[in-house]
């Protein structure tokens, strides 16, 4: 595929068929995305591929906790900054409002953040989710690295014919995750990465983009 293809093809994608992923594939996508960029090569991220039963019984103990309205752990870092301004405000709420909307979540539900957090434990149906953890040693610049590694993963997955859906709400859950994977205290999650085929026969939401002018600007050119 394409790079460019493989760049505008990408998007989140929340309903995934249980058609299996081998290990081959995923095998072949976490070798080449080693080459991704890294400051002074320190290559700062730790990934657990979960798939197969242990992935069945986290998603069952996440989902429960979600549904009983747990609030989830203590967040290690903050999802977004406290207060949004516009433009980026307008941006989110445009999103969300078009995402759920396509997942059948009206925006008055009173059981709308159980629902949302109940489709999220259960990885949207992917049959593989990647969790992608840094050490806590690390700053922002190796954060940056971490997620420009993962934008590499998401890529090759298109380049394999597999959709994505990063997931920073398995944050919340960062405890039940970590007793799945056996991560050490040394680490902090950044987020977890469902991965599979995209179940057909279901709405494909692409979220709008803002014009390039909007974020770019040309100096000496």
């Amino acid at each position: 595929m394409d790079v460019y293809e493989a760049v505008d093809s990408r998007r989140a994608v929340r309903a995934f068929s249980d058609e299996p992923v081998s290990k081959e594939m995923l095998e072949r996508v976490l070798t080449a995305a080693t080459r991704a960029p890294s400051s002074g090569n320190l290559q700062p991220w730790h990934v657990y591929v979960v798939t197969g039963e242990p992935l069945a019984e986290l998603k069952r103990r996440a989902t429960a906790r979600a549904l009983a309205g747990d609030p989830g752990d203590e967040r290690e870092y903050p999802m977004y900054p406290a207060e949004l301004a516009s433009p980026y405000m307008d941006r989110f709420s445009a999103a969300a409002a078009q995402r759920y909307q396509a997942l059948g979540i009206e925006r008055d539900d009173p059981d709308r953040p159980k629902k949302i957090a109940a489709l999220n434990s259960e990885a949207f149906g992917a049959p593989v989710v990647l969790f992608c953890y840094v050490d806590r040693a690390m700053g922002p610049g190796q954060w940056a690295d971490a997620g420009m590694y993962l934008q590499t993963v998401m890529l090759l997955l298109r380049a394999e014919g597999l959709h994505s859906c990063p997931q920073v709400m398995w944050t919340m859950y960062r405890e039940t995750v970590r007793q799945t994977v056996g991560a050490d205290g040394g680490l902090a999650l950044i987020c977890g990465v469902s991965v599979g085929f995209e179940k057909e026969g279901m709405p494909q939401t692409r979220t709008g983009r803002a014009d390039m002018a909007e974020t770019v600007s040309f100096v000496g050119v």
